[in-house]
Order: C-alpha cells, then sequence, then structure tokens
C-alpha cells in the first residue's frame, strides 16, 4: 500500500525530480503550474517583463514574495532619478505617460491645485511627450495594477523561493522552481527580477557582493574612497567613543574600529538602504512621529553629538510630491540611510533579512522621534521635522510605512559582459544595447570609521556624472555554461559603480521589458538565450520604442560646442580629474561638448578639477577657461596655472559672460614645455556661490 501510494503520487504530479524518502512528500503535493516565461520578483522590472511577455503573446506568470507589486516604484521611490530623460523609451516611458495622464484630470489633485503644485518647480515633476515623474505611491500601484490587468498577466503573491532547494535544473536548463509552499512552477524561459538576485544565485551563477577594486575592471571610483568622499559627510568633529576622549569605554553604535581600507581596494561592503518615506505637511493628513516601543536611547548618540556639535543642516531630503506630499530621502552626516547595517543581507536568508528590514524600520523611526523631539536637538530642527509627518493616506494595508526598502545594490550578476565606468562615460561602448542608463555614477555611503585624529567619518559616497549610455545584452544574461534560459534584468552584470548610475527604477522597466522580449524571442526561434540573434531582438526592440542609444554629442552640439572646432589643444570637464564636482547640467549655454560640471555649491574647498595634457611644442600659450554664466555662480573662483614659470592663482566671476564668444575667459599667457605636463587646476576653494566646470584651451603664441 505504502509502495504504491508513493508511486502513484510520483506519477501523477511527475515528481521523479525530488529526493523523497518514506512520506515526506509536502513538496510534492502540488501540481506543477506550466508556463512559457515564470517570472521571479514583481519589481518594476518584473512588472514590465510579465506585461511585455503577455503582450507578445505568450503564457508567463509573476510570483512576488511579498503582498506588494511594484517595488520601490509603489514603495515610496516617487521622484524618479534618470538624468537624461530622453534615454527612457519602451513600457517605461508608458508608464510614466500613464502618470502624467492621471495628474491631468482635477480630481486627483485633493491637498492642492496641479498650478500650485508646479508653481514650485518640482524634482522631474514634467517631462517631455506628456510624461510625469513624480507621484504619489498610490498612483504608481493603480497604475501598474491597470496595466497588469489589460494584459491579464496572472500574479502569486507571498510566495518565496525554496532556498535550499528551490531550484531544478537539467544540464544549464531551470526546469522549474519551487516555493517554501511547494508550489511548483514550469517554464521555458526564466526571468530574475528581483533585488536580491535569489533566483540566479541558487541556479548556481555567479556573482559578486560589495565594491571591486578599482584594478579588477580598470576603473577610478570603485572601492574604498576614504580619499573622495565628501558629500553627505560630518562637517564638525564629533567623538565616536562612549565615553568623549576614552578608546576604552568603547565606540558608539554603527561606528567601525579598523580603518575605512586603502582606497581603491576591494571589501564586501554595499552601500546604505533607507526608506524612501511619503510624508506630508497637511496637519489632518499628517501623523505625529511616535517614539517606537523599542526605542533605543544609544542608537541616536552620534546623531545627537553632531547636532551638539554645531551641525544645524536638516538631515533628510523631503521632495515635492504632487498633493504635497514627499518622497523623503536620506541628507548630510546622519540621516535615513542606515550606514554599515546591511552587509548580511544579500546573501542573508530570510529570517536574516527580516531582521535587518525590521532594524532599518526601528532606526528610521527612532531617528525622526529623535530629530523631532529630543532636548538636545536644536529648536528649528525639530521644527522642521515636526512640520512634517507619515501620509495617512498612503501604504493603508502597512501602517502606512513604505512597503518596500531601498534595497539599493545587493547580488550582482558576473557574466560574460560586466558593465563599468567606461560604458557609463562612453570610453567604451557595446553594440548590443538593451537600453540605456543615464544617471550619476552614484553610492551611498558604505561604513562609518575612525580617522587617525579620533573623529567619526562616512565613507563611500560618490556622485560622479555620465553621458547616456548603451547597456549590453550580455550583461542581462548568465554565462552559457552555468544556464541557458535565465534572463536577470535587475541583479544585472555590472560593477558596483557602473551599478550605482544603471540601478534607477526607469532602467528597471526598460531592462525588464527586453528580457521578456528576448525570453519570448528565444522560445520562437528555438534557441538559447544566449544564441538568440541580437538583430532580431534589436528590431523588436525598436518596433516596441525602446530608446538603445542616445546620440547625445550632437544633441549637445545643437547648443554647445564640439572640441574639433575649436583652436589650440582643448581638454573637456569629461576630459578632468575631478575630485568632487560630481553634479552635472546643460541647462546654460554656450558650453563644450555634453555640458558641464558644478559643485552644488556645496562642500567648499574639497572639489578639484586637474586638466592636464602634453602640448605639441614648447612655446607660450595663451590659457582660457570656459564656463557658463548666471547670478547664481561664484564671484571668485580660483584657477591655478602650472607653468614654466612657477604657479598662478587667477580669480574668475563666474556671474559676468565670459568675453571670448560668450565661451572663453582668457587667464593669461604662459611658457610651457612640451615634454611636461600642462595643468590647469580649478578649485571650489573659499568661493562665493556655484562653481561652473567646462573647458580648457591653451592657444599657442
Amino acid at each position: 500500500m505504502k509502495a504504491f501510494h508513493l508511486h502513484t503520487l510520483k506519477k501523477l504530479c511527475h515528481l521523479s525530480v525530488f529526493a523523497c524518502s518514506g512520506f515526506a512528500l509536502t513538496a510534492m503535493a502540488e501540481e506543477a503550474k506550466t508556463y512559457d516565461i515564470v517570472v521571479y520578483g514583481g519589481t518594476s522590472g518584473g512588472v514590465t517583463a510579465g506585461i511585455q511577455a503577455a503582450r507578445m503573446g505568450k503564457s508567463v506568470v509573476i510570483i512576488e514574495p511579498t503582498k506588494f507589486l511594484g517595488g520601490l516604484t509603489t514603495g515610496g521611490l516617487g521622484a524618479t532619478d534618470i538624468g537624461n530623460k530622453q534615454a527612457i523609451g519602451g513600457m517605461s516611458r508608458e508608464f510614466y505617460h500613464r502618470i502624467w495622464e492621471h495628474y491631468q484630470k482635477p480630481e486627483n489633485w485633493k491637498q492642492q491645485t496641479s498650478a500650485e503644485y508646479y508653481a514650485k518647480k518640482p524634482h522631474g515633476a514634467a517631462g517631455n511627450e506628456e510624461t510625469m515623474w513624480t507621484f504619489e505611491p498610490h498612483v504608481a500601484t493603480k497604475i501598474y495594477d491597470e496595466m497588469i490587468a489589460e494584459a491579464k498577466v496572472p500574479v502569486v503573491y507571498s510566495e518565496r523561493l525554496d532556498l535550499k532547494n528551490g531550484v531544478k535544473k537539467d544540464g544549464t536548463r531551470i526546469t522549474e522552481i519551487v516555493m517554501e509552499s511547494g508550489k511548483r512552477f514550469v517554464g521555458k524561459m526564466f526571468i530574475d527580477a528581483t533585488y536580491e538576485g535569489d533566483l540566479m544565485a541558487k541556479a548556481a551563477v555567479t556573482y559578486h557582493v560589495g565594491r571591486e577594486a578599482n584594478a579588477v575592471y580598470g576603473e577610478t571610483i570603485n572601492g574604498v574612497q576614504a580619499v573622495k568622499t565628501v558629500s553627505h559627510q560630518f562637517i564638525k568633529n564629533v567623538d565616536p567613543y562612549i565615553k568623549p576622549g576614552d578608546p576604552k569605554s568603547g565606540v558608539l553604535f554603527g561606528i567601525q574600529t579598523d580603518g575605512p581600507g586603502e582606497d581603491g581596494s576591494g571589501d564586501k561592503r554595499v552601500q546604505a538602504y533607507n526608506f524612501r518615506m511619503c510624508t506630508t505637511d497637511v496637519p489632518e493628513n499628517r501623523l505625529d512621529w511616535v517614539k517606537p516601543a523599542n526605542y533605543n536611547p544609544s542608537h541616536f548618540e552620534l546623531a545627537l553629538r553632531n547636532v551638539e556639535a554645531g551641525d544645524e543642516r536638516i538631515s533628510w531630503n523631503p521632495v515635492g510630491m504632487p498633493n504635497r506630499k514627499t518622497d523623503t530621502n536620506n541628507n548630510f552626516a546622519v540621516s535615513t540611510d542606515f550606514i554599515g547595517m546591511n552587509y548580511d543581507y544579500s546573501d542573508g536568508d530570510y529570517a536574516t533579512r527580516d531582521r535587518i528590514i525590521q532594524e532599518h524600520k526601528d532606526y528610521q523611526l527612532g531617528l525622526m522621534w529623535t530629530y523631532a523631539n529630543d532636548p538636545r536637538v536644536p529648536e528649528k530642527v525639530r521644527t522642521a521635522f515636526r512640520k512634517l509627518g507619515l501620509a495617512k493616506d498612503e501604504f493603508l494595508d502597512n501602517g502606512h510605512w513604505p512597503r518596500q526598502l531601498y534595497v539599493r545594490e545587493a547580488r550582482r550578476m558576473i557574466s560574460d559582459y560586466v558593465m563599468s565606468e567606461k560604458n557609463c562615460r562612453r570610453v567604451e561602448v557595446i553594440e548590443d544595447s538593451v537600453g540605456m542608463g543615464a544617471y550619476n555614477m552614484d553610492s551611498h555611503n558604505c561604513q562609518r570609521y575612525i580617522t587617525k585624529e579620533g573623529f567619526v567619518r562616512n565613507e563611500g559616497d560618490v556622485q560622479i556624472g555620465t553621458r547616456p549610455y548603451p547597456i549590453s545584452f550580455r550583461s542581462i544574461y548568465p554565462k552559457a555554461d552555468q544556464c541557458t534560459n535565465l534572463l536577470v534584468p535587475v541583479a544585472m552584470s555590472a560593477s558596483h559603480i557602473a551599478y550605482g548610475s544603471i540601478r534607477m527604477e526607469p532602467v528597471f522597466m526598460v531592462l525588464g521589458q527586453s528580457a521578456a522580449t528576448a525570453a519570448v524571442l528565444a522560445i520562437e526561434s528555438g534557441v538559447e538565450i544566449h544564441k538568440l540573434a541580437y538583430e532580431k531582438l534589436k528590431e523588436r526592440m525598436i518596433a516596441d520604442k525602446q530608446v538603445l542609444d542616445l546620440v547625445t554629442a550632437a544633441k549637445a552640439e545643437a547648443k554647445g560646442v564640439s572640441k574639433s572646432k575649436l583652436e589650440g589643444v582643448v581638454l573637456d570637464d569629461s576630459d578632468a580629474q575631478l575630485t568632487g564636482f560630481g553634479s552635472r547640467s546643460s541647462t546654460s549655454s554656450p558650453f563644450i561638448g555634453e555640458g558641464y560640471a558644478h559643485d552644488g555649491n556645496t562642500e567648499k574647498g574639497r572639489q578639484r578639477a586637474i586638466y592636464k595634457v602634453k602640448l605639441p611644442e614648447s612655446g607660450k600659450y595663451e590659457v582660457r577657461v570656459a564656463y557658463t554664466a548666471m547670478s547664481n555662480r561664484a564671484s571668485n573662483v580660483p584657477v591655478i596655472v602650472h607653468s614654466e614659470t612657477g604657479d598662478v592663482t587667477v580669480k574668475i566671476n563666474q556671474r559676468k559672460a565670459p568675453p571670448m564668444d560668450g565661451l572663453f575667459f582668457p587667464v593669461g599667457v604662459y611658457p610651457f614645455s612640451s615634454d611636461k605636463d600642462a595643468i590647469v587646476e580649478i578649485t571650489n576653494e573659499g568661493t562665493d556661490g556655484h562653481v561652473i566646470i567646462d573647458g580648457v584651451q591653451w592657444v599657442k603664441k
């Protein structure tokens, strides 16, 4: 009887792939559901992948480990970051068009009018071609739900991959995946759209966690960045010890005791996570900050010492959303980023991750209450934090708290092509694009340490501009000898610093759609994903209005100037060695090349641009500096010319237009030798406004 029962169940449920003994058949009792494409992870990339597969006529399912769909897009990140919005096309742009359509209806403005909102010129509120890039969380949920319903995509909620035996393979092909509950999903192609890369990892695909050394991919801003970290930093000296001045007393919570590591070296640290809170200043819709039940005062001693030392900056960044709400992010030295407390998250089991998520929530709520109520906090800071509180009409099913932790990076696949800093700077441009990145190379701080002088310092924040750049098809699927029917559009193959640019929600939407397109075409062509003809994929992506490359140079030259059209030797800001100057713009003209960099009027004395070149022949050259003028510029920008006669400093008033075609300001004639580097240095030391970094020109006299 026992033998018959076991044999019958195995035959009925096709369970011969399981290692079974006795009646341990819980996982085998579920009949497998079969689809053309199985999408694991209902992030923004998972949503677009599922919809695209359905629109292309294939059976598909989205399996979401939580109760909610949309990841960060519906979880509080309403201030969309992308840089150049023209780099976004396809279904991603369709989503932002639907956002725009929603806010065209007067009945959707409850707490303010659209005119009142737009009058404040909010972050990315309006784009081109009838798009809108800021929105309330519940609006994103509504639009995703509508798109899912229209495409008739089934979504399975609250099902997590079995982390021990959840992926079954036949050679290099995944045959099925198994959930903790025992539910089984069979597919021809699989897409891992999770932030964590769980399916990818359990399919025995190689990946990396942490920062690579610069030497690994020939980069300059990967690895430890103690020297270059100037933003979101302590501006006052703060003692790190429990008993001030006494190292034997131990260190305050959140500070590590060893040094930061050698600059440019790799480590296992990942950039900090936080929750993107949706707050409001409308009294009837605002919740006051409440002291958490498990509040631990020691966790906030560093924040209190920092303000007592004189740092009275308002340590958060509430960006305005419609209806007097915010997407509130991290800012300055001690803020919503829980620095150094996420190292175990990427490879952690579910219990470990749940603990880390709860710790982040407890910390963030505790910090809000501290800044809003503790008498050691200056009154102006307390007032600012009391002005805003969680919005009562958001996240009703989660206690008004954001449903998604901002997992800025976790596992990153290592495929045959790893996107790197060279791609983001367009030094290396691939030819098999599946979408574009356009945001800064952006890493939040990764650790807090004690300097040799005995004070607290943050490390890891990097903000370096990019040019819009294509993302390789090879970076979203594994190596052929590891898995041949899997695509990974979110935890894709990129270095730490390149991923810091790619990891934007609209880009995940783009890559999710492209991944599904590739999966469908591979099924229809009867080939493994690696053997899919790129031209066939490209043809369909273009038909779906995906943007595969954006030749910004041609666009910029329409109002800017190409270096090739200028006399003498010219270096653009992209050629300079930059410390800081991570903000980029092309708002004012004329400028050279793609635009210009600026210091954001912050971190005075810590930002520097060095232009270095060997001139073709020795002699006297006129040195000219390019910048765009405006009233908010600095009137005293130091320009240091290093020549054969020594160092000369000239101060430029960038509020006045340059006299030479409105582009260049001459700073003098100097002798240079062709066998030595000609160097011009620009800093923001002691400046009284925004410092613009564009180009430097040497003209032979």
